[in-house]
């Protein structure tokens, strides 16, 4: 009996490191490196989430068949050397930062791929190969998707040299069909309204995503004048005499700052009405992009169903935008859009292209993402075990008496930290390393960002609900299981007087307390939310917490928010969550079957400040 086919993809050295394995064609497990390393976003080479993965799917030593990396090193090498030459002095900075790290790593990316591999233990791969940045975006679009076929559009900062692409899957191939090139970049143009509002550049686009409700789109025709051309065929220019990405050290000059009021908001300082109107109007901007870009691909491909990837494919209110405005029947959204997603798209592209192997889809309509629940997961007996070793009261719970205990600490106003199960693949945690609460709470929202997740008060929280619910509750047809659609709550349960009076206040602070529906605590000031339907064919114990609260209190929704701090990547280990627990105003913490509580636990110290440890995103 010969043993099966594996594949494993790599992303890594730019943001974002993960890696994915395939064995005979189905997606057993994929990680994150940052999830091991504690190290948000992490960069290096993957080599935990490696191990990992070939670890848990039993890969011999000498079993590794294909290794792909998600990228051409050498093409994006040459546009950086295009890129400096043609900028001149002006870039000499940028260039001397830049080019040590590609003479002393990036260049040897094959000699550091079979170094690490051999350090964990493996023999060499049969194969190895590089494929490009937006067909590795594309593949973990389209191959995992429920599709026979579908158009697929990816958007990011750059690769080699696409920024964004137009491309069409059907059965085992996946073509780009369009493209757009950098310097001209829908991503780079968001990142440049996030440094200039102050937030950290590949780390906190979704902030400002989630301030543009507070603002009024005031910029958005400066914005389409000065910096970018939409085209009728859905591409763009933009106007580089605004940006210095492509000769400095940062993303926007002085003439961007003219153009803006002034000069960029120093990060951690207050937040003013000009950020908030320049986070609507940039939000404004890349919603008409992307339609733009969805109705040429609609046009070329002649097909009713898309898939999407990239970083931009995670702002989710252009993704429900497009889903409203109807110019695909169905989208599909891979839960890991950005970088780390790369890697699966990689072994995809090495299974089905390269080494030609057929693609079959689910006659269920289900994705082959398996809910994005990739990671690690842990027994609840070895936890029950560490637990006891180190003399941590806990309670051991199953089945309905867990759920309902859940559900009770929940409706009695306490904040759930949730380990169950493996961890997610990609930025979103969907109840598995989730920290969970009230949504009927109106002091929730402000309790849970300043006292649990020590960040800015004004950041929404994301609703999961039953998903034969969704449509009691948002007004979104479907379901949307990787928390990647926002959608309007639905108009009977919000309170549109108080969503109107807060457009008279620019303190964020008067605005995040308000009561603007029955389920406050999800409901952003624009009276939307972003959405994680939850079923119990991919969820099957985070749902019988849902069902038990719904019993409980008629309510089958929770806050869910990912379990961490800001800066720290989500909790992997039980000891990251314990650890993340006690630094924390949390209130209970759910080990599998275990049950902790905060006021049962030993006092927690430390000898230095833990809030040292993260740099803050």
């Amino acid at each position: 009996m010969s043993r099966p086919t594996t594949v494993l993809g790599i992303s890594a050295f730019y943001h974002d490191s993960a890696a994915a394995l395939l064995v005979d064609g189905e997606l057993v497990a994929a990680a994150q490196e940052e999830r091991f390393t504690r190290v948000k976003h992490d960069a290096s080479f993957p080599e935990n989430a490696i191990e990992w993965c070939l670890h848990s799917a039993g890969v011999e030593r000498d079993g590794i068949d294909a290794i792909v990396f998600y990228e051409k090193p050498l093409t994006t090498f040459v546009r950086l050397l295009r890129t400096y030459l043609k900028v001149g002095p002006r870039g000499f900075a940028s260039f001397r930062q830049a080019i040590p790290l590609w003479l002393r790593e990036k260049l040897w990316i094959p000699y550091e791929i079979d170094k690490g591999i051999e350090s964990l233990g493996y023999g060499r791969a049969g194969d190895r190969w590089f494929v490009e940045h937006h067909e590795s975006h594309a593949a973990s679009a389209f191959y995992p998707s429920p599709f026979e076929s579908a158009a697929i559009l990816t958007f990011d900062g750059v690769g080699e040299w696409a920024t964004s692409s137009i491309g069409r899957g059907a059965g085992n191939e996946v073509r780009l069909l369009e493209e757009i090139d950098f310097p001209h970049s829908l991503g780079m143009l968001y990142s440049a309204f996030t440094y200039f509002c102050g937030f950290r550049v590949n780390s906190g686009e979704y902030k400002l995503m989630g301030l543009a409700p507070y603002g009024e789109p005031r910029y958005a025709e400066t914005i389409k004048q000065h910096l970018i051309d939409l085209h009728d065929d859905g591409s763009f220019t933009l106007d580089l005499s605004y940006f210095d990405y492509l000769a400095g050290l940062t993303m926007t000059n002085d003439r961007f700052a003219a153009l803006f009021d002034g000069p960029p908001r120093s990060p951690e300082s207050d937040i003013t009405r000009r950020e908030m109107d320049l986070a609507a109007s940039i939000q404004q901007v890349t919603e008409e992009a992307v339609l733009a870009m969805a109705r040429r691909a609609r046009a070329i491909t002649g097909e009713s169903k898309a898939c999407l990837a990239g970083g931009v494919a995670l702002n989710c209110v252009a993704n429900g935008v497009l889903l409203r405005e109807g110019v695909f029947d169905e989208i599909w959204l891979q839960p890991a859009a950005g970088d780390a997603g790369g890697a699966v798209g990689a072994a995809y592209l090495g299974w089905h292209r390269l080494m030609d192997r057929p693609r079959t889809v689910d006659p269920r309509g289900r994705d082959a993402m398996h809910g994005a629940y990739l990671g690690p997961e842990f027994a609840s007996d070895e936890i029950g075990a560490w637990l006891n070793e180190a003399s941590l009261p806990h309670h051991t719970l199953q089945g309905a008496a867990r759920a309902e205990r859940i559900a009770a600490e929940i409706d009695e106003g306490r904040v759930v930290g949730m380990f169950q199960g493996p961890m997610e693949f990609g930025p979103r945690a969907l109840g598995h390393r989730s920290i969970i609460g009230d949504p009927r709470s109106t002091d929730m929202q402000s309790t849970m960002n300043l006292k649990i997740k020590y960040r800015e008060s004004f950041r929404p929280f994301a609703p999961a609900v039953l998903a034969e619910q969704v449509d009691d509750w948002f007004e979104l047809e479907g379901e949307s299981p990787y928390m990647l659609l926002v959608a309007p709550v639905a108009h009977e349960r919000v309170d549109t007087a108080t969503l109107r009076r807060s457009r008279d206040s620019d303190d964020l602070r008067s605005w995040v307390n308000e009561r603007r529906s029955d389920i406050p605590a999800v409901t952003h000031v624009d009276g939307s939310a972003r959405v994680q339907t939850v079923s119990a064919s991919t969820s099957p114990r985070f749902r019988e917490i849902l069902e038990a609260f719904e019993a409980r209190t008629g309510c089958g929704v929770l806050i869910n928010t990912s379990f961490n701090v800001r800066g720290e990547p989500i909790v992997c280990t039980p000891d990251d969550a314990y650890r993340c627990f006690m630094r924390t105003e949390m209130d209970v913490l759910v080990l599998e079957n275990h049950v902790l509580v905060k006021d049962e636990q030993p006092e927690w110290t430390e000898p230095d400040d833990w809030r040292d440890e993260f740099v803050l995103d």
